[in-house]
């Protein structure tokens, strides 16, 4: 996106990361924004900021701090790329991960991909990302190899409404124009 600050990106004026978060907080009680960059979202009410404890290591480091933050036994991990968030996709997600105690983490697959920033990862799954970052391993794929994960096929989230909003990700200038998405 050339720099874009893809949290910041607009849709119908508002701030995708406004929209987000009052879904989140709407949905959730405690809601965790991690970030390097914490003076960018001192504005936002409700929501604790807080950035990397093992900074500038991606996605994992970021689900990582989120983890050792929370106050509850489980996680919704979501990236700031989607501004469409449906309450009920992770709503429908939420209810799989109440249905399997067994798993670490209930993952949906979208457009033939795994979509580990639109996930439930239960907090237990913290030793393994901490193991994984300690040997410079920073992606989440690894993680979701070394755990245990139930995942949601696309044919069963396209039963739920909103899921075709909610997984479209801002990834590029022509995304952006194709979901009037404004840069």
């Amino acid at each position: 996106m050339g720099g874009t600050d893809k949290a910041f990106m607009r849709v119908g004026g508002r701030p995708v990361i406004d929209r987000s978060l009052t879904l989140l907080q709407e949905m959730f009680d405690e809601v965790i924004l991690v970030t390097n960059s914490p003076d960018k979202y001192a504005g936002f009410w409700g929501v604790r900021v807080v950035t990397d404890i093992v900074p500038h290591m991606g996605p994992l480091a970021g689900l990582f701090s989120g983890i050792l933050h929370a106050s509850s036994e489980q996680v919704f991990a979501v990236a700031c790329d989607m501004p469409f968030l449906r309450r009920e996709p992770i709503a429908f997600l939420q209810s799989v991960l109440a249905a399997a105690d067994s798993v670490d983490a209930v993952v949906p697959i979208w457009d033939a991909d795994v979509e580990p920033l639109h996930a439930f990862y239960r907090t237990r799954v913290a030793a393994v990302a901490e193991r994984l970052l300690r040997r410079g391993n920073n992606g989440l794929r690894e993680l979701l190899a070394a755990i245990k994960v139930r995942y949601v096929p696309e044919e069963s989230l396209l039963r739920v409404p909103g899921a075709e909003e909610t997984f479209r990700n801002v990834n590029t200038p022509a995304d952006a124009a194709r979901f009037a998405v404004e840069v």
